[in-house]
């Protein structure tokens, strides 16, 4: 009786979501999958899409395009809008204006007209970014026009699938707490859609001036007179970046970059790439291939939204073998190449990214700070001159843009591989010094994609109750639960552990179904010719605590 009794109800759910919807394309899907409820399979789906509703947290909405509530779809994107405008409202912020963009994956231009509806119709201003653009040029936008938020439409690089809605305030950074948890209260407030007002026009589409703008600014990003001679290869990475960072490059009179070309205009099906992400095992194939056949001095490569920078170098005389760079490696590379320009401010990171930076920044006398993950908190950092993370996430002029930014850390690496160029030394070198000076900072990632999120949890739980005492052979010093909170840093759902010279941390991800741990070890290095034994000895620590941390974590 019961099982019959959850039927009708979930049905009726269904039911009442459709006859709000929109969306004549999930429409379809969602009537169906009614229909068709008889069948186990199709239940399933169905309890699946309507067994909660998709949260909105710091990192705004992300998920699986699709109908129902725990998908990504213009009905949970007009409830979001609503909800977001009734919490403007309430901040006494009745007629500003809100900015909104968007990235070429499926329904994000849909996204986005539907957000200026909801906001033109709750008595706000809305203004569209004139065509799909990179993330920055959104971020930039919020502060040059003065607006007291932001959406961004994109999910970055997680797979086609997946659409999200990335919710910035009028400072131009992404929202933090209590804000995410004030926002989701008044979208939990919409009863229905139908009580939504969604006028067919009254928002304004931004003509190019904003990008002009945007780009105005990422030549503040050089010195006057630098070297501007490195040669690359750009992918786009099916994205949105290629026009932005090639208008970028040429005002900065770099030689024109050789395009990916399989990957360098827009593509909502990422052809070409499992994950539309640098950093996952061959989404860099293509742009390695350019590489060996033009032979520029690097390889540059943006996410979809392009606020992600990727960086690849050589490793022989004839440029045909490619390494990319680690996050760390290019964050450390730009902090240096910063310090050596003079930067004054602070410099600052997320607390899953090397401890490198902290010791060019005590070398240079400049402050530092750690935040949690994410850069909606390296942005909110005091005086902030730098700021990066480990995910290939930079912020290199935090006046024009306070968020990770794609193009100009792309347009800084080129400027420091061309002034290397000009001493006959690589960016490889530059890291050699660092290691000399500092100790070899070697970082590695043990990821975890799971299908049962229940594994994550177990898998924490299990840390907290019989956290290690030893990975690798090497001592835990300290163990820390995050979620605890300091002084310093919020609770996070995190542990930290310090061992005699590495570091671990673990931690859910916020945005995939993934347990993230971060490895760190530091070897000290006497001088160059000690770089060799210990690139061979940081290589064996960081596989020993992979081997070592997985068993504890029983993943």
């Amino acid at each position: 009786m019961q099982d019959h009794q959850d039927h009708d109800v979930l049905i009726a759910r269904a039911q009442a979501w459709l006859d709000e919807d929109p969306d004549a394309e999930t429409r379809e899907e969602l009537a169906k999958l009614i229909a068709g409820a008889d069948d186990a399979d199709v239940l399933a789906d169905l309890a699946a899409r309507f067994g909660g509703t998709l949260q909105f947290g710091t990192a705004g909405l992300r998920g699986e395009l699709g109908a129902g509530p725990m998908r990504m779809n213009r009905s949970v994107v007009i409830r979001a809008a609503a909800g977001l405008a009734a919490y403007l409202k309430g901040k006494g912020h009745t007629e500003g204006l809100v900015v909104i963009g968007y990235d070429a994956r499926h329904k994000s231009a849909d996204f986005a007209r539907d957000t200026a509806a909801v906001m033109t119709g709750a008595g706000l201003r809305a203004a569209v970014l004139p065509r799909p653009l990179p993330t920055p040029v959104l971020a930039f936008a919020i502060r040059h026009l003065g607006a007291v938020a932001g959406v961004e439409v994109t999910a970055s690089h997680n797979p086609p699938r997946d659409n999200g809605y990335k919710v910035y305030l009028s400072d131009g950074s992404q929202i933090v707490p209590p804000a995410d948890g004030e926002i989701a209260a008044e979208i939990d407030a919409v009863a229905s859609l139908h009580d939504v007002p969604r006028p067919e026009s009254g928002w304004d589409v931004l003509g190019d001036e904003v990008l002009g703008a945007y780009l105005a600014r990422t030549d503040a990003v050089l010195a006057q007179g630098s070297a501007r001679t490195a040669r690359t290869v750009y992918t786009a990475m099916h994205g949105v970046g290629k026009d932005t960072l090639l208008a970028a490059f040429a005002r900065a009179s770099f030689p024109e970059p050789v395009l990916v070309a399989a990957q360098a205009d827009a593509d909502p099906d990422f052809p070409t790439v499992a994950f539309p992400n640098p950093e996952e095992p061959g989404a860099m194939d293509l742009a390695f291939a350019a590489a060996r056949e033009a032979r520029p001095d690097l390889v540059i490569a943006n996410d979809p939204d392009a606020d992600r920078c990727a960086v690849a170098v050589p490793t022989d005389a004839e440029r045909t073998e490619w390494r990319m760079l680690r996050g760390d490696e290019v964050g450390a590379l730009l902090a240096q190449h910063l310090v050596r320009r003079g930067a004054r401010g602070t410099f600052a990171e997320s607390i899953v990214s090397s401890s490198l930076l902290g010791r060019i920044a005590e070398k240079a006398g400049l402050a530092y700070e750690e935040t949690l993950t994410g850069f909606k908190w390296i942005a909110r950092v005091d005086g902030l001159r730098y700021g990066y993370e480990e995910a290939l996430g930079y912020c290199v002029d935090p006046e024009g843009v306070r968020d990770k930014d794609g193009i100009t850390a792309a347009l800084l690496i080129t400027e420091l591989a061309s002034e290397l160029k000009e001493e006959g030394r690589t960016l490889l070198d530059l890291l050699d010094d660092l290691a000399v000076e500092h100790g070899l900072h070697a970082t590695d990632q043990l990821s975890v994609r799971v299908e049962d999120l229940s594994l994550i949890a177990d898998a924490m739980r299990r840390l907290r109750e019989q956290p290690p005492a030893g990975l690798a052979g090497l001592a835990v010093t300290r163990a820390e639960d995050l979620a605890e909170g300091s002084a310093q840093l919020p609770p996070t759902d995190g542990l930290r552990y310090t061992l005699e010279g590495a570091r671990v941390i673990v931690r859910p991800s916020g945005t995939e179904p993934k347990l993230k741990c971060y490895l760190e070890v530091v070897v000290p290095v006497a001088d160059r010719s000690g770089l060799p034994a210990a690139h061979v000895r940081a290589a064996e620590l960081l596989a020993a605590l992979k081997r070592d941390f997985a068993a504890a974590a029983g993943i």
